[in-house]
Protein backbone atom coordinates (compact mmCIF):
# COMPACT_ATOMS: atom_id res chain seq x y z
CA UNK A 1 0.00 0.00 0.00
CA UNK A 2 1.20 3.65 -0.85
CA UNK A 3 0.73 6.34 1.52
CA UNK A 4 -0.17 9.96 0.55
CA UNK A 5 0.06 12.70 2.98
CA UNK A 6 -2.10 16.04 1.84
CA UNK A 7 -0.85 18.33 3.70
CA UNK A 8 -3.28 21.54 4.00
CA UNK A 9 -2.15 24.52 6.02
CA UNK A 10 -4.86 27.26 7.28
CA UNK A 11 -2.35 30.39 7.00
CA UNK A 12 -3.26 33.01 9.09
CA UNK A 13 -3.92 30.67 12.26
CA UNK A 14 -0.36 29.64 13.76
CA UNK A 15 -0.01 25.93 13.10
CA UNK A 16 -3.19 25.08 12.33
CA UNK A 17 -3.49 22.63 9.30
CA UNK A 18 -5.60 19.76 8.56
CA UNK A 19 -3.92 16.81 7.81
CA UNK A 20 -5.19 14.13 4.75
CA UNK A 21 -3.77 10.75 4.89
CA UNK A 22 -4.33 9.28 2.17
CA UNK A 23 -3.97 4.90 1.58
CA UNK A 24 -4.09 4.30 -2.18
CA UNK A 25 -4.59 1.28 -3.86
CA UNK A 26 -2.00 -1.28 -4.64
CA UNK A 27 -2.84 -1.00 -8.55
CA UNK A 28 -1.61 2.99 -8.08
CA UNK A 29 1.44 3.33 -10.50
CA UNK A 30 4.67 4.25 -9.00
CA UNK A 31 4.55 7.63 -11.40
CA UNK A 32 0.76 8.78 -10.28
CA UNK A 33 -0.04 12.07 -10.41
CA UNK A 34 -2.99 12.45 -7.50
CA UNK A 35 -5.41 15.01 -7.70
CA UNK A 36 -7.41 17.18 -5.23
CA UNK A 37 -10.44 18.04 -6.52
CA UNK A 38 -13.15 19.80 -4.49
CA UNK A 39 -15.31 23.07 -3.85
CA UNK A 40 -12.45 24.92 -3.33
CA UNK A 41 -11.26 25.00 -6.61
CA UNK A 42 -14.42 24.77 -8.80
CA UNK A 43 -13.98 20.92 -9.23
CA UNK A 44 -11.21 20.97 -11.66
CA UNK A 45 -9.66 17.30 -11.94
CA UNK A 46 -6.43 18.50 -12.79
CA UNK A 47 -6.07 22.00 -11.29
CA UNK A 48 -1.93 22.07 -11.10
CA UNK A 49 -2.22 24.34 -7.32
CA UNK A 50 -4.45 21.27 -5.90
CA UNK A 51 -2.08 17.95 -7.23
CA UNK A 52 -0.30 16.22 -4.12
CA UNK A 53 3.58 16.76 -4.90
CA UNK A 54 6.01 13.63 -3.76
CA UNK A 55 8.38 14.48 -0.81
CA UNK A 56 11.38 13.15 -0.78
CA UNK A 57 10.21 10.50 1.90
CA UNK A 58 7.85 9.28 -0.36
CA UNK A 59 4.59 11.58 0.79
CA UNK A 60 2.71 13.41 -1.11
CA UNK A 61 2.29 17.11 0.20
CA UNK A 62 0.09 20.14 -0.77
CA UNK A 63 -0.36 23.49 0.93
CA UNK A 64 -3.44 26.09 0.41
CA UNK A 65 -4.23 29.46 2.20
CA UNK A 66 -6.72 29.18 5.18
CA UNK A 67 -9.79 28.44 4.32
CA UNK A 68 -13.26 28.63 6.24
CA UNK A 69 -16.72 26.77 6.37
CA UNK A 70 -16.73 22.92 4.76
CA UNK A 71 -14.74 21.72 1.86
CA UNK A 72 -16.06 18.70 -0.45
CA UNK A 73 -13.51 17.16 -2.00
CA UNK A 74 -12.46 13.69 -4.14
CA UNK A 75 -9.29 12.69 -5.47
CA UNK A 76 -8.45 11.87 -8.89
CA UNK A 77 -5.65 10.73 -10.88
CA UNK A 78 -6.47 13.70 -12.96
CA UNK A 79 -9.06 12.91 -15.04
CA UNK A 80 -12.95 12.51 -14.18
CA UNK A 81 -13.36 9.32 -15.57
CA UNK A 82 -10.63 7.81 -12.97
CA UNK A 83 -11.46 9.23 -10.26
CA UNK A 84 -11.55 7.20 -6.95
CA UNK A 85 -13.82 5.05 -6.71
CA UNK A 86 -15.73 1.76 -4.12
CA UNK A 87 -15.40 -1.57 -3.67
CA UNK A 88 -16.57 -2.01 -7.11
CA UNK A 89 -14.96 0.85 -8.83
CA UNK A 90 -18.19 2.57 -9.35
CA UNK A 91 -18.23 6.65 -8.37
CA UNK A 92 -18.62 7.77 -4.52
CA UNK A 93 -20.28 10.71 -2.90
CA UNK A 94 -18.23 13.80 -2.14
CA UNK A 95 -15.99 13.37 1.15
CA UNK A 96 -16.05 16.59 3.63
CA UNK A 97 -14.25 17.86 6.36
CA UNK A 98 -14.49 21.06 7.84
CA UNK A 99 -12.04 24.02 8.88
CA UNK A 100 -11.96 23.99 12.48
CA UNK A 101 -8.59 27.00 12.94
CA UNK A 102 -6.63 23.86 15.04
CA UNK A 103 -4.39 21.06 13.56
CA UNK A 104 -6.41 17.52 12.45
CA UNK A 105 -5.61 14.70 10.86
CA UNK A 106 -7.99 13.02 9.29
CA UNK A 107 -7.50 9.48 7.56
CA UNK A 108 -8.82 9.13 3.46
CA UNK A 109 -8.59 4.70 2.38
CA UNK A 110 -8.83 4.91 -1.61
CA UNK A 111 -10.80 1.83 -2.06
CA UNK A 112 -9.88 1.82 -6.10
CA UNK A 113 -9.80 4.07 -8.82
CA UNK A 114 -13.28 4.03 -10.89
CA UNK A 115 -13.17 2.52 -13.82
CA UNK A 116 -13.83 4.29 -17.04
CA UNK A 117 -17.19 3.68 -17.84
CA UNK A 118 -18.66 2.60 -21.19
CA UNK A 119 -20.68 5.75 -22.24
CA UNK A 120 -23.28 5.16 -24.91
CA UNK A 121 -25.15 8.22 -26.39
CA UNK A 122 -28.25 9.66 -24.48
CA UNK A 123 -29.51 13.02 -26.34
CA UNK A 124 -32.33 13.21 -27.53
CA UNK A 125 -33.15 13.04 -31.27
CA UNK A 126 -34.60 16.99 -30.59
CA UNK A 127 -30.89 17.63 -29.38
CA UNK A 128 -28.38 19.22 -32.32
CA UNK A 129 -24.72 20.37 -32.34
CA UNK A 130 -25.61 24.16 -33.39
CA UNK A 131 -22.06 25.06 -34.21
CA UNK A 132 -18.89 22.97 -33.17
CA UNK A 133 -16.95 26.36 -33.37
CA UNK A 134 -19.18 29.54 -32.80
CA UNK A 135 -17.48 32.19 -32.51
CA UNK A 136 -17.24 34.15 -29.38
CA UNK A 137 -15.36 37.34 -30.47
CA UNK A 138 -15.40 38.86 -27.19
CA UNK A 139 -12.92 36.48 -25.77
CA UNK A 140 -11.34 35.85 -29.12
CA UNK A 141 -12.14 32.20 -29.64
CA UNK A 142 -14.61 29.78 -30.54
CA UNK A 143 -17.56 27.20 -28.30
CA UNK A 144 -19.66 24.67 -29.38
CA UNK A 145 -23.12 25.06 -28.92
CA UNK A 146 -25.88 23.02 -28.32
CA UNK A 147 -29.15 23.32 -28.81
CA UNK A 148 -32.84 22.05 -27.80
CA UNK A 149 -35.89 22.31 -29.98
CA UNK A 150 -39.25 21.35 -28.79
CA UNK A 151 -40.94 18.21 -30.25
CA UNK A 152 -43.71 20.18 -32.02
CA UNK A 153 -40.99 23.07 -33.42
CA UNK A 154 -40.94 22.11 -36.81
CA UNK A 155 -45.10 21.08 -36.80
CA UNK A 156 -45.97 24.46 -35.31
CA UNK A 157 -45.54 28.60 -35.83
CA UNK A 158 -45.30 29.20 -32.19
CA UNK A 159 -42.86 31.30 -30.77
CA UNK A 160 -40.50 29.52 -27.70
CA UNK A 161 -38.94 30.61 -24.73
CA UNK A 162 -35.22 30.16 -24.37
CA UNK A 163 -33.01 29.00 -21.73
CA UNK A 164 -28.99 29.51 -22.05
CA UNK A 165 -27.29 26.92 -19.52
CA UNK A 166 -23.39 26.87 -19.42
CA UNK A 167 -21.35 23.70 -19.05
CA UNK A 168 -22.93 21.87 -21.52
CA UNK A 169 -20.93 18.78 -21.79
CA UNK A 170 -23.05 18.32 -19.00
CA UNK A 171 -27.00 18.92 -19.93
CA UNK A 172 -27.72 16.21 -22.57
CA UNK A 173 -25.24 13.58 -23.44
CA UNK A 174 -23.56 11.33 -21.06
CA UNK A 175 -21.10 10.51 -23.72
CA UNK A 176 -19.68 13.74 -23.10
CA UNK A 177 -20.44 14.63 -19.25
CA UNK A 178 -17.83 13.99 -16.65
CA UNK A 179 -19.77 12.82 -13.80
CA UNK A 180 -23.36 12.32 -14.96
CA UNK A 181 -25.76 14.73 -17.29
CA UNK A 182 -28.57 16.65 -16.05
CA UNK A 183 -31.15 15.19 -18.59
CA UNK A 184 -32.62 18.36 -19.46
CA UNK A 185 -33.53 16.92 -23.13
CA UNK A 186 -35.48 14.03 -21.42
CA UNK A 187 -37.37 16.36 -18.94
CA UNK A 188 -38.38 18.77 -22.05
CA UNK A 189 -39.62 15.72 -24.00
CA UNK A 190 -41.57 14.43 -20.61
CA UNK A 191 -42.85 18.06 -20.38
CA UNK A 192 -44.39 17.58 -23.75
CA UNK A 193 -45.85 14.72 -23.31
CA UNK A 194 -47.96 16.23 -20.34
CA UNK A 195 -48.27 19.34 -22.26
CA UNK A 196 -46.52 21.76 -20.50
CA UNK A 197 -45.08 25.01 -21.78
CA UNK A 198 -41.82 23.95 -24.05
CA UNK A 199 -39.17 25.86 -24.19
CA UNK A 200 -35.44 26.22 -26.81
CA UNK A 201 -32.68 25.05 -24.67
CA UNK A 202 -29.13 26.77 -25.70
CA UNK A 203 -26.18 25.03 -24.25
CA UNK A 204 -22.54 26.46 -24.60
CA UNK A 205 -19.90 24.26 -23.85
CA UNK A 206 -17.66 25.73 -21.14
CA UNK A 207 -13.87 26.82 -21.89
CA UNK A 208 -12.06 23.46 -20.08
CA UNK A 209 -8.84 25.38 -18.83
CA UNK A 210 -10.69 28.54 -18.97
CA UNK A 211 -14.12 27.58 -17.18
CA UNK A 212 -12.87 29.19 -14.10
CA UNK A 213 -11.63 32.52 -15.97
CA UNK A 214 -14.67 32.51 -18.29
CA UNK A 215 -17.36 32.27 -15.32
CA UNK A 216 -16.57 35.44 -12.91
CA UNK A 217 -16.32 38.98 -13.68
CA UNK A 218 -13.72 39.00 -10.96
CA UNK A 219 -10.42 37.50 -10.45
CA UNK A 220 -9.82 35.25 -7.28
CA UNK A 221 -6.21 35.26 -6.72
CA UNK A 222 -5.72 31.63 -6.10
CA UNK A 223 -8.00 30.66 -8.85
CA UNK A 224 -8.45 32.96 -11.61
CA UNK A 225 -11.22 34.62 -13.01
CA UNK A 226 -11.72 38.28 -14.79
CA UNK A 227 -12.95 37.20 -18.16
CA UNK A 228 -16.90 36.79 -16.79
CA UNK A 229 -17.71 40.01 -17.75
CA UNK A 230 -16.62 39.48 -21.29
CA UNK A 231 -18.60 36.14 -21.11
CA UNK A 232 -21.68 38.19 -20.19
CA UNK A 233 -21.39 39.84 -23.51
CA UNK A 234 -20.83 37.11 -25.66
CA UNK A 235 -24.40 35.65 -24.49
CA UNK A 236 -26.21 38.96 -24.60
CA UNK A 237 -24.53 40.73 -27.63
CA UNK A 238 -23.66 37.21 -29.67
CA UNK A 239 -25.54 34.41 -29.19
CA UNK A 240 -28.58 35.59 -27.76
CA UNK A 241 -29.21 38.16 -31.11
CA UNK A 242 -28.14 34.84 -33.23
CA UNK A 243 -30.52 32.43 -31.79
CA UNK A 244 -33.17 35.19 -31.73
CA UNK A 245 -32.83 35.89 -35.23
CA UNK A 246 -32.62 32.04 -36.40
CA UNK A 247 -35.57 30.29 -34.40
CA UNK A 248 -38.76 31.41 -33.57
CA UNK A 249 -37.95 32.84 -30.04
CA UNK A 250 -40.09 35.00 -27.71
CA UNK A 251 -37.37 37.15 -27.25
CA UNK A 252 -38.40 39.51 -24.57
CA UNK A 253 -36.36 39.07 -21.29
CA UNK A 254 -39.47 37.85 -19.44
CA UNK A 255 -39.24 34.30 -21.92
CA UNK A 256 -35.48 34.30 -21.28
CA UNK A 257 -33.42 32.63 -18.75
CA UNK A 258 -29.89 31.37 -17.95
CA UNK A 259 -29.50 28.37 -15.42
CA UNK A 260 -26.10 27.10 -14.15
CA UNK A 261 -24.78 25.47 -11.14
CA UNK A 262 -21.33 26.09 -9.54
CA UNK A 263 -19.13 28.24 -11.54
CA UNK A 264 -22.09 28.59 -13.73
CA UNK A 265 -24.01 29.49 -11.08
CA UNK A 266 -22.11 32.21 -10.40
CA UNK A 267 -22.07 34.06 -14.03
CA UNK A 268 -25.64 33.25 -14.57
CA UNK A 269 -26.20 35.34 -11.33
CA UNK A 270 -23.87 38.24 -12.71
CA UNK A 271 -24.86 37.86 -16.53
CA UNK A 272 -28.74 38.41 -15.53
CA UNK A 273 -27.76 41.23 -13.31
CA UNK A 274 -25.70 42.93 -15.99
CA UNK A 275 -28.69 42.23 -18.82
CA UNK A 276 -31.82 42.03 -16.54
CA UNK A 277 -33.49 43.63 -20.19
CA UNK A 278 -32.31 40.60 -21.86
CA UNK A 279 -32.44 37.86 -19.17
CA UNK A 280 -35.56 37.95 -16.84
CA UNK A 281 -35.14 34.62 -15.60
CA UNK A 282 -32.06 33.01 -13.44
CA UNK A 283 -31.55 29.46 -12.53
CA UNK A 284 -28.85 30.06 -9.94
CA UNK A 285 -27.66 26.22 -8.35
CA UNK A 286 -25.25 25.73 -5.72
CA UNK A 287 -23.77 29.35 -6.86
CA UNK A 288 -19.73 29.42 -6.28
CA UNK A 289 -20.30 33.10 -4.69
CA UNK A 290 -17.24 32.00 -2.44
CA UNK A 291 -14.52 32.81 -5.60
CA UNK A 292 -15.37 36.89 -5.60
CA UNK A 293 -17.67 37.33 -2.26
CA UNK A 294 -16.37 40.76 -1.58
CA UNK A 295 -16.62 41.78 -5.63
CA UNK A 296 -19.80 40.51 -5.89
CA UNK A 297 -21.16 41.86 -2.73
CA UNK A 298 -19.59 45.63 -3.50
CA UNK A 299 -21.04 44.83 -6.98
CA UNK A 300 -25.06 44.42 -5.33
CA UNK A 301 -24.44 47.63 -2.94
CA UNK A 302 -23.48 49.57 -5.57
CA UNK A 303 -25.72 47.88 -8.58
CA UNK A 304 -28.30 50.30 -9.87
CA UNK A 305 -30.44 48.74 -12.74
CA UNK A 306 -34.39 47.90 -11.97
CA UNK A 307 -34.73 44.09 -11.23
CA UNK A 308 -38.36 44.39 -10.55
CA UNK A 309 -39.47 42.01 -13.38
CA UNK A 310 -36.49 39.07 -12.93
CA UNK A 311 -36.77 36.35 -11.24
CA UNK A 312 -34.86 34.14 -9.12
CA UNK A 313 -34.48 30.50 -8.17
CA UNK A 314 -31.73 29.68 -5.78
CA UNK A 315 -30.77 26.44 -4.86
CA UNK A 316 -28.39 24.85 -2.87
CA UNK A 317 -28.04 21.72 -0.36
CA UNK A 318 -27.30 21.75 2.94
CA UNK A 319 -24.57 19.08 2.33
CA UNK A 320 -22.14 21.73 0.30
CA UNK A 321 -19.89 24.06 2.18
CA UNK A 322 -21.22 25.59 4.75
CA UNK A 323 -21.07 29.20 3.53
CA UNK A 324 -22.79 28.52 0.53
CA UNK A 325 -26.66 28.68 1.91
CA UNK A 326 -25.79 31.68 3.99
CA UNK A 327 -24.08 33.55 1.44
CA UNK A 328 -27.12 33.33 -0.82
CA UNK A 329 -29.24 34.51 2.03
CA UNK A 330 -27.40 37.40 2.52
CA UNK A 331 -27.30 38.04 -1.46
CA UNK A 332 -31.38 37.75 -1.51
CA UNK A 333 -30.89 40.79 1.24
CA UNK A 334 -29.16 42.78 -0.97
CA UNK A 335 -31.48 42.03 -3.90
CA UNK A 336 -34.80 42.82 -1.76
CA UNK A 337 -32.36 46.37 -1.25
CA UNK A 338 -32.51 47.29 -4.47
CA UNK A 339 -35.80 46.94 -5.19
CA UNK A 340 -36.55 42.92 -6.18
CA UNK A 341 -39.92 41.65 -5.00
CA UNK A 342 -39.69 38.91 -2.22
CA UNK A 343 -42.23 37.07 -4.70
CA UNK A 344 -39.84 36.57 -7.37
CA UNK A 345 -37.05 35.39 -5.33
CA UNK A 346 -37.34 31.69 -4.46
CA UNK A 347 -34.60 29.68 -2.11
CA UNK A 348 -34.67 26.07 -1.88
CA UNK A 349 -32.32 24.86 0.58
CA UNK A 350 -32.05 21.03 0.29
CA UNK A 351 -30.66 18.54 3.11
CA UNK A 352 -30.03 16.02 1.12
CA UNK A 353 -27.88 18.12 -1.59
CA UNK A 354 -24.71 17.86 -2.83
CA UNK A 355 -22.53 19.20 -5.04
CA UNK A 356 -22.96 17.17 -8.00
CA UNK A 357 -24.62 16.88 -11.73
CA UNK A 358 -26.87 14.37 -10.05
CA UNK A 359 -28.63 16.58 -7.66
CA UNK A 360 -28.59 19.44 -10.14
CA UNK A 361 -30.69 17.25 -12.08
CA UNK A 362 -33.07 16.25 -10.10
CA UNK A 363 -33.87 20.22 -9.08
CA UNK A 364 -34.08 21.32 -13.04
CA UNK A 365 -37.98 20.53 -13.32
CA UNK A 366 -38.83 22.23 -10.39
CA UNK A 367 -36.99 25.27 -10.98
CA UNK A 368 -38.03 25.41 -14.93
CA UNK A 369 -41.35 24.98 -13.63
CA UNK A 370 -41.58 27.62 -10.86
CA UNK A 371 -39.37 30.42 -12.98
CA UNK A 372 -41.96 29.86 -16.28
CA UNK A 373 -45.24 29.92 -13.97
CA UNK A 374 -46.42 26.52 -14.64
CA UNK A 375 -48.54 24.16 -13.17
Amino acid sequence: MKYFVFILLNFGILNAQVILVVTTPENTPEDARIFMVSSLNGWNPQDPAFELKKSKNGTYELEIPEQAGTAEYKFTSGRWETAEGNTEGKGIENRTFTFTGIPQTLENTILSWAEPEQKKHTASKNVKILSENFPVPQLGTTRKIWIYLPEDYDASKKKYPVIYMHDAQNLFDNLTSFSGEWQVDETMDEFFLEGKKQAIIVGIDNGGSERLNEYSPWKNTKHGGGKGDLYADFLAQTLKPYIDKNYRTASSAKNTGLIGSSMGGLISFYTGLKYPEKFGKLGVFSPSFWFAKEDLTLYLNEYSKSLKKTKIYLLAGRKESDEMVTDIEKAVQLLMGKGICRKNIKTKFDDYGTHSENYWAKEFPESYIWLFSLK
